[in-house]
């Protein structure tokens, strides 16, 4: 069970929102069987109010729902919070997966799916959330902030500032964000990015990189077509300039 295996005081909570009956108890079942904490919501509006109530460690998220569809649902937890959503969709279209990062999913799964897979999904979601927690538990011992000229990264408020506002970042561009500042100067490639920071099963391709680079371009750089601090290496990847 995950709970014991990674020593945890209490099991993960997983939100489950799914709007078929029998898959919706299907899952409950299985999660449940892995030792997490399951949750459950069969329509978009429950699923916010029980996200908001009960702080889950990872989101199962349906696209299609009664009430709030799952990509609006989706949008609106990533302006308040920063648990990692797997959305479920019975649509196939590389148009659907990049309308499902636009709006903040972390992973997506198209059904038919097989249990197992799901299963591996949330337990790498999770395992990767830890893992970023110990690396943030790392650098506050050594300093809770990464500055770099009018750019500033909190590591313990998970913040970033440029000449003193605020920026507002997905937890993805985030993770991205840090990621390259630790290792700034060094050119690093696509594929190692998408390894590191969605991690090593994640099958969404390296678009997704550049994806989320472009957001953060928009973000970070005073041109976004000219990007000083956000360099493209052609051929290989991305390399960050301090």
């Amino acid at each position: 069970m995950p709970g014991l295996e990674e020593g945890l005081a209490l099991p993960e909570k997983v939100l489950v929102v799914e709007d078929e009956p029998i898959l919706l108890e299907t899952l409950e079942y299985n999660l449940s069987r892995q030792g997490y904490e399951v949750r459950t919501a069969a329509d978009g509006l429950v699923a916010l109010e029980a996200a908001r109530r009960e702080r889950p460690d990872a989101i199962v998220l349906d696209i299609m729902l009664p009430g709030l569809d799952g990509l609006e649902v989706c949008r609106i937890l990533r302006r308040e919070m920063n648990v990692p959503i797997l959305m479920l969709t019975a649509r196939a279209d590389e148009v659907d997966k990049v309308v499902g990062l636009e709006v903040g999913a972390d992973d997506y799964l198209t059904k038919p799916f097989s249990m197992r897979e799901l299963l591996a999904r949330v337990k790498a979601l999770l395992r990767r959330v830890r893992l970023i927690r110990e690396e943030l538990g790392a650098e506050r011992a050594a300093g809770e902030r990464l500055a770099f000229g009018d750019l500033t990264i909190d590591l313990t408020r998970r913040e970033v500032e440029r000449a003193g506002h605020t920026l507002h970042l997905r937890p993805k561009e985030f993770d991205l964000l840090v990621f390259l500042a630790r290792h700034r100067g060094a050119v690093l490639s696509r594929d190692l990015i998408l390894e590191r920071v969605w991690g090593w099963d994640y099958d969404g391709g390296t678009r997704t990189v550049d994806v989320h680079m472009r957001w953060l371009r928009e973000k970070i750089e005073d041109d976004p077509a000219n990007p000083t601090r956000l360099v493209t290496v052609r051929g290989i990847g991305y390399r960050f300039e301090g």
